[in-house]
């Protein structure tokens, strides 16, 4: 985990826009979203430009409180946070049955926390595609830090349209990032074409369950609160994902379980065919929320707790007051505060997951 202190936090916050402009960028973010007026197909048709404002305005704030790998994980009892998140990467290489010396791309890779402990628990060389510079140039530093900077690098671009050849990699996965693409079909399309056939896209992917529902106006305000929070132009259902998968081409399912467990792992889970679906949140002993709820305290994730929250608020209060911190820090506090809100509640009515989890398949072109 990434030991940034108030220093990293105060020099990293902004990312690439300049200081004097966060401000502006800020307030230019947050005129996107729905709490601020802001509609649906405006963040689409801008998802570029409020994509990059929102990692270049929260990446520091990311790095400070979790760490180098931004994301939630199934938790059993007696496991830390920090061991959630590794084996959460690690059931990803697993279920794509990772061989040595493969060649993986990571769809949406952050500052690449995931993409770095992949590459060694699966000795596979590990590309990560990401569109912020910012989150590259942190990632590169951090690779060479690790020692894989041989074996792992980074692609600056779009996933809705990748500089990259066909039938490039022998796996493929993303982890809460898709998410952010205007259209999830668009995107696995993409994902589809690199994908070399007969190799198979695993993801994480963050939705509104069945549970939700878009007449109740709390609902709505959960949902708006994690959309504003996390940089999202439209949370979609579990439903949606799916059917966008089997439009793109992939061989996918919607099933409530896991595959037979008569069976090899390498032969059910890509090798035969056997696709399949989960809301890995349903099962979780520790809620996935739980380190962000305010009845919730961690001296081991104590950034991440409603009282190490508060600390950072006043953190960044004086650091920007005294001119460390660039203009504009406070109000990126405030909305990554709204969506720990909204992912708690989202959580607890369980109209929201951050771990849909589906392994599709590409067909061999000579398959039916």
């Amino acid at each position: 985990m990434s030991k940034a202190g108030a220093l990293d936090l105060a020099s990293g916050l902004g990312g690439k826009i300049e200081k004097k402009e966060v401000l502006s960028a800020v307030e230019q973010y947050e005129k996107y979203h729905n709490l601020y007026g802001g509609a649906n197909e405006d963040r689409k048709s801008n998802y570029t430009d409020m994509v990059n404002k929102y990692y270049d305005l929260a990446t520091s704030f990311y790095e400070f409180g979790w760490g180098e790998s931004f994301h939630f994980a199934h938790r059993f009892n007696g496991e830390s946070l920090r061991e959630s998140i590794k084996r959460h990467e690690h059931f990803l290489g697993l279920q794509l049955g990772l061989k040595p010396g493969q060649k993986v791309l990571d769809v949406g890779c952050g500052i690449g926390g995931p993409l770095r402990e992949i590459a060694r628990f699966s000795l596979v060389s590990v590309t990560g595609l990401n569109n912020n510079e910012y989150q590259i140039s942190r990632g590169k530093e951090l690779n060479r830090i690790a020692g894989v900077d041989k074996t792992c690098d980074f692609v600056k671009a779009d996933f809705m349209k990748m500089p990259i050849p066909d039938n490039s990699y022998d796996a493929v996965y993303a982890i809460e990032a898709t998410c952010h693409a205007p259209d999830a079909y668009g995107c696995y399309s993409e994902i589809y074409r690199v994908l070399k056939p007969g190799q198979c896209f695993a993801a994480y992917e963050w939705c509104m369950t069945d549970a939700y529902n878009s007449e109740n106006k709390e609902h709505n305000k959960i949902k708006a609160e994690i959309e504003i929070g996390d940089g999202l132009p439209d949370i979609r259902s579990t439903t949606q994902c799916i059917e966008a998968l089997q439009k793109a081409g992939f061989e996918a399912s919607h099933r409530p379980s896991l595959p037979s467990q008569n069976h090899s792992p390498s032969f059910c889970f890509c090798m035969a065919n056997v696709i399949w679906s989960k809301d890995l949140a349903k099962d979780s002993p520790i809620p996935w929320y739980l380190p962000l709820d305010k009845s919730h305290f961690s001296l081991s994730s104590f950034r991440l707790t409603a009282a190490g929250r508060f600390f950072t608020k006043n953190l960044v209060k004086a650091l920007e007051y005294v001119g460390l911190a660039p203009k504009g820090s406070q109000r990126v506090q405030d909305f990554l505060e709204k969506a720990a809100e909204g992912l708690v509640d989202g959580g607890k009515k369980e109209i929201f997951t951050p771990m849909f989890f589906f392994l599709a398949r590409k067909p061999h072109s000579g398959d039916h």
